[in-house]
């Protein structure tokens, strides 16, 4: 069996490669060229001209063949223009799950194909089985590593070609594994940064991008009074307490991001919380759209507490979620993500 090794010349995918290639799969490793200025990266960024090369590396070192592919057109359109229209209508992107649903898995599978593969590997934190012929996801072992949250929009025929051998694995085991095998990213950071803004500057950058002047408006209470100016809506999102620039004598949070009127709502804490959402381009993973409502736990964000809810489908690509008790901060633009006893069922973007 052949497979086609995603690696981004961290410890996690090195290991991966390893691992499969020790279980006698015909190798081929791949880093995916995502961004115009590597030299600009952060070295905790995942997407920097050194991370090519330990990627080679790490290849050579497993006697394995290499390709670098140039993805930076697809990144470009996928997964950085729609972080600045996200932010530029109010909402919060989170371009990784756009980066790993259009690029790592979508556009590799497609390169896997191409080669003659029969999988393609990545260094997931998370677990696939088959049951009555069918693909389920499910959380990783480590579950402080886990990030099965990321990778709701995997389709039956994508993971019936995927492969995670992390998903079995603590952290801990993966830097061991790397160490005794002479692997040279065996103890290097991870990286943290979203890559293509190493300094964390999202409003800056998309100012750089795009050119163009966010106006100051109103921040306004949840009763319409005005309390002040805000520096344009992309500077915020929901649940935002530090940054605002203005001081009303009680902790104010941003509760809504009224782009029509280009105001920014302030609110108390306590009115961050929510009974219910709807969500749209949700995908369930079996392939099914379920006919009943379904009683699950839900996450509003990446590593976020689980909370029971009724998920009730409204159409083949939408729902309406009912929590059992209410949800902090649950922001359009970011993921909610259903699971049951571990595993994934689904999940769609907040509107």
């Amino acid at each position: 069996m052949k497979a086609l090794i995603a690696m981004s010349g961290g410890v996690d995918s090195s290991v991966a490669a390893y691992l499969v290639k020790r279980d006698g799969y015909d190798c081929i490793g791949a880093t995916m060229k995502l961004y115009e200025n590597e030299v600009e990266l952060s070295e905790k960024s995942c997407c920097s001209l050194d991370d090519v090369l330990d990627a080679k590396s790490v290849a050579r070192s497993l006697s394995i063949p290499h390709y670098t592919f140039n993805l930076k057109a697809d990144f470009k359109e996928k997964v950085i223009s729609k972080f600045i229209s996200d932010y530029e209508s109010g909402a919060t992107p989170n371009p990784c799950i756009e980066c790993n649903r259009h690029l790592k898995f979508a556009a590799l599978y497609d390169k896997a194909r191409a080669l003659g593969c029969d999988y393609i590997v990545t260094g997931h934190y998370a677990q696939i089985k088959e049951k009555d012929g069918k693909f389920h996801l499910f959380k990783a072992v480590d579950e402080s590593k886990d990030q099965s949250y990321v990778l709701y929009s995997l389709t039956q025929e994508l993971l019936s070609h995927i492969l995670l051998p992390l998903g079995s694995l603590t952290k801990d085991e993966t830097r061991d594994i790397a160490q005794r095998q002479g692997l040279c990213v065996s103890d290097k950071a991870e990286s943290q940064d979203i890559c293509f803004i190493p300094d964390g500057d999202y409003a800056a950058f998309i100012k750089r991008s795009t050119g163009r002047v966010y106006p100051e408006g109103d921040f306004v209470d949840t009763n319409g009074n005005v309390l002040g100016k805000h520096k344009g809506i992309i500077n915020y999102t929901i649940g935002q307490r530090k940054g605002l620039g203005i001081a009303l004598g009680a902790p104010a949070y941003v509760g809504k991001i009224d782009k029509e009127n280009n105001r920014v709502v302030l609110c108390k804490n306590e009115e961050l919380f929510v009974r219910s959402l709807d969500a749209s381009d949700f995908n369930w993973i079996s392939g099914e759209v379920p006919s009943e409502p379904v009683n699950c736990l839900a996450a509003v964000r990446y590593r976020g507490a689980l909370k029971a809810a009724t998920v009730i489908p409204t159409g083949e690509k939408t729902v309406h979620l009912e929590f059992s008790e209410p949800t902090r901060a649950a922001t359009p633009g970011q993921a909610v993500v259903l699971y049951r006893d571990n595993e994934v069922l689904g999940g769609g973007t907040i509107n």
